[in-house]
Order: C-alpha cells, then sequence, then structure tokens
C-alpha cells in the first residue's frame, strides 16, 4: 500500500487505529469450536467483521501463530487472505520482528511480502542496513524498524547515551532514515514513551511511527497525539488485548466493535484537532 492510499484511509474514516490480532488460542471463547486452527481462523474473522469500520490496518503478532506449527501458518494465511477480500483497504502488518541478514533477510522479505502479501514487517536493526535492505526491494511495502519499544527492559540499550549525549533509539533512526524513506520505512515507539515522541519527531519529521501500548500496557492515546502526530497523521495505534480480549463470551465480537468504536471516536476528535486537514 502507497503511502498516500494510507494518509487517504486514516482521513476517510476518521481513524488511525491498528487492531493487533495477538490471537492466543488458550484465550479463546469457549462457543468456538473445531480444530485449534478453525478456531483462531473463525475468531480473527469476527474480530475483523466487527472492527473493520473503526481501523486502518491489522497486526497479527507472528508468534501467536508459528507456537500452532503448520496449523497456525495455516491460519494466518487465511486471517490475511479474508482481510484482503473483504477489507482490501485495510494496511495488513506482519509482526515479525524479524532480523537477519544475507539471503536469509531476503527469504523473509519473500515470505512475508510474497508468500503473505503483507504490506508491512517489524524488523529489529541491531544487525545493520543489511538486515534491512532486502525488505526495502519491494515497491509498496514496509519496513517498520524498531526504535523505542515499550518493554520495561527496553532501557537496557535503546537509552544508552553515547560520549555526545545521544540515545541509542535516535542513533538507530538517524542512521536508518537513510536507508529508505518516509514512503516506506517507519518506526515503533511505544506509548509507554509518549513524551519522547518530540525527540523522535526531531529526527524523524515525516515518517509513519506505529504505535504499541494503548490501551492493556496505560499508554495515553492524547499523548502520543500531542508529541507525535503531523498534518498527515503519521501514527498507527495499536490495540490488541483492549479490543479482541474485550470479552472472553459469547459476546466477543461485539464487544471488539464497541471498544474499537471507542478509540476511533477519540482519534476522529484528535485528528480534528492536531492536522491540517
Amino acid at each position: 500500500m502507497k503511502r498516500t492510499e494510507l494518509i487517504e484511509n486514516i482521513f476517510r474514516k476518521g481513524s488511525f487505529l491498528c487492531v493487533g490480532l495477538d490471537t492466543d488460542v488458550k484465550k479463546l471463547p469457549a462457543c468456538l469450536e473445531g480444530t485449534p486452527a478453525e478456531r483462531v481462523i473463525a475468531f480473527n474473522k469476527a474480530i475483523v467483521d466487527a472492527t473493520a469500520p473503526y481501523c486502518v490496518a491489522y497486526k497479527p503478532n507472528i508468534a501467536f501463530y508459528e507456537s500452532l506449527g503448520a496449523d497456525g501458518w495455516t491460519a494466518l494465511a487465511a486471517t490475511v487472505d479474508y482481510i484482503r477480500a473483504n477489507y482490501p483497504d485495510q494496511f495488513i502488518i506482519a509482526d515479525a520482528k524479524r532480523g537477519d541478514i544475507g539471503n536469509t533477510a531476503s527469504l523473509y522479505a519473500r515470505a512475508f511480502f510474497e508468500t503473505f502479501d503483507f504490506d508491512a514487517v517489524t524488523l529489529a536493526p541491531y544487525m545493520g542496513e543489511d538486515s534491512v535492505k532486502p525488505f526495502l526491494a519491494y515497491e509498496g511495502k514496509w519496513s517498520i524498524v524498531l526504535a523505542l519499544t515499550s518493554n520495561a527492559s527496553s532501557s537496557d540499550f535503546e537509552t544508552i547515551k553515547d560520549e555526545h549525549g545521544t540515545p541509542l533509539f535516535e542513533n538507530v533512526i538517524r542512521r536508518s532514515r537513510h536507508w529508505g524513506t518516509p514512503v516506506n520505512t517507519m518506526y515503533v515507539v511505544g506509548a509507554t514513551k509518549a513524551e519522547k515522541l518530540t525527540e523522535i519527531r526531531a529526527v524523524a519529521p515525516r515518517h509513519f511511527l506505529l504505535v504499541p501500548g494503548v490501551g492493556a500496557q496505560g499508554g495515553s492515546l492524547e499523548d502520543v497525539a500531542r508529541y507525535g502526530m503531523i498534518d498527515e497523521c503519521g501514527l498507527l495505534v495499536n490495540s490488541s488485548r483492549g479490543i479482541i480480549y474485550a470479552s472472553s463470551g459469547e459476546d466477543f465480537a461485539k464487544a471488539a466493535e464497541n471498544a474499537a468504536k471507542v478509540l476511533s471516536e477519540q482519534m476522529r476528535a484528535l485528528l480534528e484537532t492536531y492536522c491540517a486537514k
């Protein structure tokens, strides 16, 4: 998906919500029957049908599917195919956090961009440009580079400062922004680190930011918009557990719809406040 198309979808829907499909077979409602793969597929289809009017992106976390072995890959493929067939305007992210070089990186890129037809993949930049470049070779596809994550131990490395007082996450952005462009590269910045968005915008003023951590992790949507939004929005804010597990009963899809709608309405107001469109 092109950047212009993503921006158009955001303003048409009045939402920059990404729904994380972190589908744990152990948390699925008891009302869903069948094999693990069948239950995951049924759950995902119901969640997508319920939330599609209120979001612009879906982000399956690949670990939840890999944990099921071959059945998980079947469920993942079925989920992506269902979104493509029924909601073609949705931006689909493989939350895979891959980070390797050479032929391995090229094969990861082929897997997610050709075999599964994702729009974007999350990538760990520790091994440098070689680990990202193969993904950037695909026109219309996106590399989403980990920069400042929302986990508690992110400070082990990401905020360590060099001799100039520059934290590692900022150096990652400064270096990697030259590998691609704002039309094919995003950065992951956790909502729990919203106060750092001003610093990030100083070095990446036009890039989209994928922002997890709103909802169950306690990040503030208002703070994310205040510090990180640009005139073209420039944000995809992800919520996973707060939406897909809003209910564990037979009303799980309706509860997910309600949760997505609430966030979408908040986002519409923020777009009207902070964007010039």
